[in-house]
């Protein structure tokens, strides 16, 4: 991984076999990042997403192993009790042009990816929602 800061934009390259997930969090602590805005493009070799099962308050995640072509990479990073905290939603297709979706909760770079987060000058903190068990943004704060 390798990433340059030009103001309140931090462009990275995110290298073949890392955990998209883990740079993310490692550049964000790099640079005191508090809020922002996260794109990317690239390739996946491997990646688990689903969706939050509102009945059952639980993610439901299906494992992807292959090459697949990202095609939608977007979310936000914040922070909860203080703390980061990311929600990332990502869309890779396969060779035959399926496409898989949903909350990312798992992703290895098959070749590369190149991602762009936006820091937004501020702070959100997140807080549970009891009812739907989901961690929101609280504006109370």
């Amino acid at each position: 991984m390798e990433y340059r800061r030009f103001g309140n934009t931090i462009v990275a390259r995110i290298d073949q076999g890392e955990d998209v997930l883990e740079k993310m969090k490692r550049i964000a602590m790099l640079e005191d990042v508090k809020l922002a805005s996260v794109s990317a493009l690239g390739t996946f070799s491997s990646m688990t997403v689903g969706i939050y099962d509102l009945e059952k308050r639980q993610f439901m995640g299906n494992d992807f192993e292959g090459m697949f072509e990202i095609v939608s990479f977007t979310g936000t990073i914040n922070t909860m009790d203080g703390k980061y905290y990311s929600h990332i939603h990502a869309a890779a297709a396969d060779a035959k042009g399926n496409v898989y979706g949903g909350h990312l909760s798992h992703g290895i770079i098959g070749a590369t990816c190149e991602m762009v987060i936006t820091v937004i000058d501020g702070v959100v903190d997140r807080v549970k929602d009891e009812e739907t068990g989901l961690n929101v943004f609280n504006f109370k704060c």
